[in-house]
């Protein structure tokens, strides 16, 4: 799933950078440059790139050769993305790629006309990085997992894989917007599904030990945790 997902953004990285390619036949060749804005070590996710590499080079890219690759990484300290998304842009590179919510506010932030390209991003539409998901306008563009639509539906897998769950815990941070959107959405799931809801707020890491501990006191029969997008 992860391998497809890096290999779909080659595909959209490479067909973002084909016009320049195919123009200015008197002109020496351009080369594209990508340019990658990495949140954690580029260590931490060398499968994700090489996975990258390989896509491109079945569509005939090869770093080094065709096309060049500048990367950035924050090393998990994500206030300076601002600065490196920045750093991108006067480079002119002609896409960025990231691959969360954080690294792509940072690249929009840092430009509204080089296209963006963003892994898997968190409620793209609340977070401000598109318009809506039928016409996002903008230079935003990618895929995301995470969105409050599918809260209802967890909640029902959930009934079918432990049909005796009568008490289900939900972990979340309701100081984030997307967060709060995915709790309203299961409760309403909840009223209809007849499950009982214990709300549990994670507003930091020392929440979550307590937060287990209120569950098995509460007599939770399963477990819900709400993605955090600014995790």
């Amino acid at each position: 799933m992860k391998r497809i997902s890096i290999y779909l953004i080659g595909i959209l990285a490479v067909g973002l950078l084909a016009a320049p390619l195919a123009t200015g036949v008197q002109q020496p060749p351009k080369v594209p440059r990508i340019g990658i804005l990495w949140t954690d070590p580029r260590s931490d996710r060398r499968h994700y790139f090489e996975a990258f590499q390989q896509g491109l080079r079945e569509l005939g890219y090869v770093e080094g050769q065709n096309i060049a690759i500048e990367h950035r990484s924050a090393e998990r300290k994500r206030e300076q993305l601002p600065d490196l998304a920045a750093d991108l842009v006067r480079l002119k590179v002609d896409v960025i790629i990231t691959g969360n919510t954080p690294g792509a506010l940072a690249a929009k932030q840092a430009t509204r006309t080089i296209p963006i390209v963003m892994a898997i991003a968190a409620d793209p539409v609340g977070t401000g990085l598109v318009a809506s998901l039928a016409r996002p306008g903008g230079n935003v563009t990618g895929s995301s997992t995470m969105v409050p639509d599918l809260a209802a539906k967890r909640l029902q897998l959930l009934k079918e894989v432990v049909p005796g769950a009568s008490r289900v815990a939900v972990l979340s941070n309701p100081n984030v917007a997307f967060s709060a959107g995915v709790v309203r959405e299961t409760e309403a799931a909840a009223r209809v599904l007849g499950v009982q809801l214990q709300l549990l707020e994670i507003r930091a890491s020392e929440d979550i030990d307590p937060a287990f501990e209120a569950a098995i006191r509460g007599r939770a029969s399963a477990l819900i945790v709400v993605e955090d997008p600014s995790s």
